[in-house]
């Protein structure tokens, strides 16, 4: 399990759920507040040192996926994966993963609708070949 927590220590899976923190409280905000400006001063004031609300949660969450890691690899397998991690090549590949994951889903959206665009039009063609009025 150490080798385990090292990996999520290097691939600072903490530091990426910390930054989700301001997100989840202001999508909170209006269901709490409910669009009623003195609570949601009081909100704002509240939720200030917002990492105590989450320190609970937070610790738990990067347990369990210490967890998870631990269980989806060898302690050999971890340090393999940490030790790329350590070089530069893998801490540029954890900076920019974030970037090339949103890149390779637009990448795959867009396919994926010129392949179904041109799928639609193909198989429209053959059914009207076929005599179907479309």
């Amino acid at each position: 399990m150490a080798a385990a927590r090292k990996l999520v220590d290097t691939l600072k899976i903490a530091d990426q759920y910390r930054a989700l923190l301001p997100q989840l409280l202001l999508k909170l905000r209006p269901v709490v507040a409910q669009d009623r400006p003195e609570i949601e001063r009081d909100y704002d004031a509240v939720t200030a040192p917002g990492a105590e609300i989450y320190t609970p949660f937070f610790g738990a969450m990067i347990d369990q996926i210490a967890a998870l890691y631990a269980t989806s690899f060898t302690v050999d397998e971890l340090r393999q994966i940490e030790a790329f991690y350590a070089q530069p090549a893998g801490r540029k590949f954890l900076e920019k993963s974030d970037a090339l994951a949103q890149a390779s889903v637009q990448i795959g959206q867009d396919v994926s609708q010129k392949a179904a665009d041109q799928l639609k039009q193909r198989l429209i063609e053959a059914l009207r070949q076929k005599g179907h009025k479309l």
